[in-house]
């Protein structure tokens, strides 16, 4: 668990990060799954995953919207590597519904489940001076373990490369957690 940082401000500096992060991550999800369900949409055979994907953007959208909210009423800016991740989640989406409807599934069990951890550290290191903002991220977090356990369910590790492909998406979005935090 992070110690709280020493110093004047430190606890806003700290709040800051994680609305910044934490609106970046849901700003990605949204294009993620608006990529996945536009390469699914109008193809035969399709119109269920294109029906899950563009349910999961809706809930995504209102995560979004919360901490768009946020950032405005608290006046932190967002990260400025919002028009990159928004290129990475698109190109994400994208390339991995084109790789069929189980790497697509693939794609959201590796997201939510670095997210659910994300949020499960920030949950721990609020739950008593923020308590408010806590309970936010809770309900936040058990949607998106609903986003995780859907796509297990629908054979994301069935997908062709899942080891790799999961690798390499959670450590993209590992690096962008960090990255986000701070710029």
């Amino acid at each position: 668990m992070r110690l709280p940082r020493p110093g004047l401000g430190a606890s806003r500096r700290r709040r800051a990060e994680i609305l910044r992060v934490d609106h970046a991550g849901e700003y990605a999800a949204v294009h993620i799954y608006r990529a996945q369900r536009a390469v699914f949409e109008g193809r035969a055979g399709k119109a269920a995953i294109a029906a899950d994907m563009g349910e999961m953007q809706g809930q995504e959208a209102v995560h979004l919207a919360r901490f768009e909210a946020l950032l405005n009423a608290e006046r932190v800016r967002p990260t400025v590597m919002t028009p990159i991740w928004r290129l990475a989640a698109l190109g994400l989406g994208a390339g991995t519904a084109l790789l069929g409807e189980k790497a697509a599934h693939a794609c959201t069990e590796a997201v939510e489940s670095v997210i659910e951890e994300h949020y499960a550290d920030q949950i721990s290191e609020l739950a008593d001076r923020d308590p408010d903002l806590a309970a936010e991220l809770t309900r936040f977090r058990d949607e998106e373990l609903a986003h995780h356990d859907h796509a297990v369910g629908q054979g994301s590790r069935d997908a062709p490369g899942y080891g790799l492909l999961s690798a390499v998406i959670k450590a993209g979005c590992r690096a962008a957690i960090k990255i986000s935090e701070r710029v």
